[in-house]
């Protein structure tokens, strides 16, 4: 990708403004920009190339004539130390300008981060006064970047994201209309259902001995840990790492995906740990009910990707990583009631991204339409 250099700016008649007309006629606006980081991200998941986000802020008065002036003198020598397949741009207007430098081949972090380090200071040394120097600030990015698979709040570099992060009006508009009717369908739900879930609690209780409800850790949206809630389907004391062996090795495509018996593709089938209250539960879905209160919470939503466990994300490729990114996760999905769980993990991840770059509330409507004749089938239990 060769780096665009074009006048998107119109430039207000302001003095302020006037140090940055040039800047303004060589570099991309913030909305381009921000849409090339997505771009690239994307292209580096195919190619394999890594690149480094280098961002660098003004401080804390972007609007003052300073700031202005220093990001006139700053920009040149920018430009002079980037490639044509580079790409500077706008990450906050006239505040943060940011370089992406593409196509890495990356073999020692450290070394390119000291490398371009020194070029920059050298020449922007050269271009500012020691107090305008002191005003800059730089942070370098790269991508992919690392997950902390210990307890993330979420992805260990958020600024790789901000097309992800900072959604349209429109879109945003449209995201708080999903969570309030999240919101409204699962608080009708739980009063309604309350006697299945008494029902179901009784039946669990009766016939094995442990707690009523399954608490697991789960990834959700931007990698952010929450406790997904389930009716409990299994002996207590079992040994999970079955299930791990097994999740893994189908993530990597080691593994066919099982769908005898009503299980869905990350259960295995005819597993002994299933007590056979659960079994039951798990062939109508019905397990899955408590999570109707982690979507009034607002960790899951009712429709959008499985939940992934940390073990799972762990073993995920760097594309992988946009099914938890780019969508809350919901109770059910397109791949839940599309697939008859016999996909393989790869193609599993394409339906949840074909979920969120087409996703609409009349879309989420089909999916829930289509959910009970898929549960009823024994396809949509996960």
């Amino acid at each position: 990708m060769r780096s665009l250099r074009i006048d998107n700016i119109p430039v207000p008649d302001n003095p302020f403004f006037d140090a940055v007309s040039v800047v303004d006629r060589e570099i991309l606006n913030e909305k381009n920009f921000k849409r090339s980081i997505a771009v690239e991200r994307k292209r580096s998941e195919r190619s394999k190339e890594p690149f480094l986000l280098m961002l660098v802020d003004v401080g804390s008065y972007p609007d003052s004539k300073e700031s202005q002036l220093v990001l006139e003198k700053m920009t040149p020598a920018l430009m002079a130390c980037s490639r044509d397949t580079d790409v500077i741009g706008w990450y906050r207007e006239r505040c943060t300008l940011g370089v992406m430098f593409t196509a890495l081949m990356l073999t020692d972090k450290s070394l390119i981060l000291t490398t371009i380090l020194n070029r920059i200071s050298a020449m922007l040394k050269d271009e500012l006064t020691f107090d305008q120097f002191n005003q800059v600030n730089l942070s370098f990015h790269f991508f992919p970047d690392d997950w902390d698979q210990s307890g993330p709040k979420g992805p260990t570099n958020i600024a790789l994201y901000p097309d992800l992060v900072e959604p349209g009006s429109r879109k945003k508009t449209l995201l708080l209309v999903k969570r309030s009717i999240d919101f409204a369908v699962s608080a009708v739900g739980l009063t309604l259902l309350s006697p299945v879930f008494l029902a179901i609690a009784a039946a669990i209780k009766l016939t094995s001995k442990g707690p009523i409800l399954f608490r697991q850790e789960r990834v959700g949206q931007y990698g952010k840990l929450f406790t997904v809630l389930k009716f409990r389907s299994m002996f207590v004391g079992n040994d999970h790492s079955i299930h791990k062996d097994y999740v893994v090795k189908l993530i990597r495509n080691q593994a066919q995906p099982t769908n005898s018996g009503g299980s869905g593709v990350y259960k295995l089938t005819n597993d002994r740990r299933i007590t056979p209250v659960g079994r039951i539960l798990r062939r109508l879905s019905l397990d899955e009910l408590p999570q109707i209160i982690n979507v009034l919470k607002g960790d899951m939503s009712l429709v959008g990707p499985r939940p992934a466990i940390p073990y799972e994300l762990a073993a995920y490729q760097t594309w992988h990583r946009r099914r938890i990114l780019e969508a809350k996760p919901g109770i059910t999905g397109l791949w839940q009631v599309t697939s008859r769980s016999t996909v393989k993990f790869d193609e599993m991840v394409r339906l949840d991204l074909r979920y969120a770059t087409s996703w609409s509330l009349w879309l989420d409507l089909k999916i829930l339409m289509m959910t009970p004749r898929a549960v009823i089938k024994g396809s949509g239990a996960y």
